[in-house]
């Protein structure tokens, strides 16, 4: 299984940025996807994740209203939306898949660097 993350990238606070995720490798697609962050010194955070099959979505606090993870079954690929970006978004973000919905997340991409500038 192989998850590959990209999308990153250098943008202004208030702006946007879309993160794709593109899974390969899983013969089945009953799993979650999530999207978490680590800012430098900090530990890793969880940010969304959404149910591959359903679609159902949840959210940390921290982002919600302003970032919208979403996926596209045909191209085996997930998405981050995130619109109003702030400095305290910077960190390098990683997708991840959670095989059997129970929080342990079996496999991980490689991580893509947003920087956020006031």
């Amino acid at each position: 299984v192989q998850l590959q993350a990209c999308g990153g990238g250098l943008v202004q606070a208030g702006g946007s940025l879309r993160l794709s995720c593109v899974v390969s490798g899983l013969t089945f697609n009953n799993y979650y996807m999530g999207w978490f962050r680590q800012a430098a010194g900090k530990d890793r955070e969880f940010i969304a994740r959404i149910q591959w099959r359903g679609g159902g979505t949840y959210y940390a606090n921290s982002v919600k209203g302003r970032f919208t993870i979403a996926r596209d079954n045909a191209k085996n690929t997930g998405y981050l939306q995130m619109n109003s970006l702030k400095p305290e978004d910077t960190a390098v973000y990683y997708c991840a898949i959670d095989r059997l919905g129970d929080a342990h997340w079996d496999y991980w991409g490689q991580g893509t660097l947003v920087t956020v500038s006031s």
